[in-house]
């Protein structure tokens, strides 16, 4: 997969035709499937589209000052998922449910104060407050669905208009925080805006109906579940149940659970009835913290209590993403020398599902980013050459390696693989008899030597400091070097 947008895209609105253009490059890479922004109106045009106005406008209507979201019009985002589609590349779309923001009116409600430190502490008695909780969309004018929102439908926000406060958390009253979300701030149900109120049965309801309009009017081919921490959980886990029973039974669905621990991971899928998978945030912050550490970082421990050890069949692993880029809320930043072996520790191992990152392909032009390193070479290599039976060589906490075997179905398939977060050195593995004579080259480019398998299937394979090789045959050296 590749998330194929980031963070500081230009409000131009030619995204949509920069994902038609490229989905042919894309599918000749190796990428089969692409995360796209979310595509319905925000309460701003440069909203990244985490800010939700109306998801039934995907650039169709007059509404928040523009017709075109951030990224274009509804006609140019259903243009973008047919190229994909004839490059047959499947598309997932960014669905964000926990929240809305940009409200057409204001009403008065009545509130409680709660900390924004302890969601389940209560610092303030009933007040009256005023909300942008009135959701009409007079632009659209009730195409699609006439549902209109107000505070019913929600649980409660974070701006008072009387006081311009926006810095305490007003609870609606006869409102509670969900149980079934995620424990951090006491209880972390409300994250930001109008927050959702999944009780609601007519909440529930529209999004039901949405849900089914979206998928087929789009043709998106799967979910990208922003936030799933702050909704309840049996509301997601009902949700993706009720959609696969009435129409899309093989409705793929990836959540974003903000949480370095795997056990929160785990508990949230048992949640679910592992009705969705998860990316592997875990993971993330190992990538992160042997960054940070250089030479001081054990990379025996880096699969150590991640999701993709424990659960790989549920594991979306990732390097980095918008939220972890710098200037963001989640900044955690993988540094720019350790991202090619990150990389390499998703792409070309068998466990997880990968999902390459927009600016780690493409380099990012507002944040003076190149490329990383061989990352095209890394994904060419997963997909002709990365199959087989896997062997790790996890001794020297300063460096390790894996093997892959190879299978009948791949022709030139099996690669060895070194890493190092020092000086760099050699491994002896054991490639299999079956690969005794053959030769090995470095597909990365960092050693010119060659590798000669020996009678006993071993071979002797190296990494200069600090970086990844990627050992293939011969005939594989040559395919991915030529079509670089």
């Amino acid at each position: 997969m590749m998330q194929y947008f980031e963070w500081y895209l230009p409000n131009d609105g030619l995204w949509w035709k920069r994902c038609a253009a490229k989905a042919g490059n894309l599918a000749s890479l190796g990428i089969t499937q692409v995360w796209l922004p979310p595509a319905y109106k925000a309460a701003s045009q440069n909203d990244v589209g985490y800010g939700v106005y109306d998801m039934y406008d995907l650039g169709e209507f007059d509404q928040k000052g523009t017709i075109r979201t951030k990224y274009g019009t509804r006609d140019e985002f259903i243009e973008a998922i047919d190229s994909f589609h004839d490059a047959e590349i499947k598309v997932f779309g960014d669905i964000v449910l926990n929240h809305r923001m940009g409200g057409d009116s204001i009403e008065k409600v009545t509130a409680v104060t709660d900390s924004p430190d302890n969601r389940l502490e209560q610092i303030g008695g009933e007040q009256e407050v005023s909300v942008w909780s009135r959701f009409s969309f007079p632009g659209r004018g009730g195409k699609y669905s006439s549902f209109k929102w107000d505070y019913r439908c929600f649980t409660g926000t974070d701006w008072d208009e009387n006081t311009q406060c926006g810095d305490s958390i007003y609870r609606f009253a006869g409102k509670h925080w969900d149980p079934y979300t995620d424990p951090e701030k006491g209880n972390f149900d409300y994250l930001m805006g109008m927050n959702v109120d999944m009780h609601n049965p007519k909440v529930v309801s529209e999004t039901k109906k949405w849900l089914r309009w979206y998928l087929s009017g789009t043709g998106v081919d799967g979910l990208r579940l922003d936030a799933v921490k702050h909704i309840r959980s049996p509301f997601y886990r009902d949700l993706l149940s009720w959609i696969r029973s009435h129409g899309w039974p093989d409705l793929p669905a990836v959540g974003e659970y903000w949480s370095g621990d795997p056990d929160r991971l785990k508990f949230y899928l048992d949640s679910v009835d592992n009705e969705m998978s998860l990316f592997d945030v875990a993971l993330h912050y190992k990538f992160y913290e042997a960054s940070e550490a250089g030479t001081g970082y054990d990379l025996r421990r880096i699969f150590d209590n991640t999701l993709v050890s424990e659960r790989p069949e549920s594991a979306v692993t990732f390097v980095d993403n918008h939220d972890t880029q710098r200037g963001q809320s989640l900044q955690s930043y993988v540094q720019d020398w350790f991202k090619p072996l990150a990389y390499a520790m998703i792409l070309l191992r068998k466990d997880g599902m990968p999902c390459v990152f927009y600016t780690d392909y493409y380099g990012s032009a507002a944040l003076n980013m190149a490329p990383v390193l061989n990352l095209g070479k890394l994904i060419k290599l997963r997909r002709f050459y990365a199959y087989g039976e896997q062997e790790d060589c996890f001794e020297d906490g300063h460096l390790i390696g894996w093997v892959r075997r190879g299978d009948a179905g791949h022709q030139d398939s099996g690669m060895a693989v070194v890493l190092s977060n020092a000086e760099g050195g050699k491994l002896r593995m054991y490639m299999g008899k079956s690969f005794a004579g053959e030769r090995f080259r470095d597909a990365t480019g960092g050693c010119t030597e060659e590798v000669i398998i020996g009678e006993d299937g071993f071979g002797d394979f190296r990494t200069e400091g600090a970086k990844v090789s990627a050992w293939v045959r011969d005939a594989a050296f040559e395919d991915i070097i030529i079509n670089d």
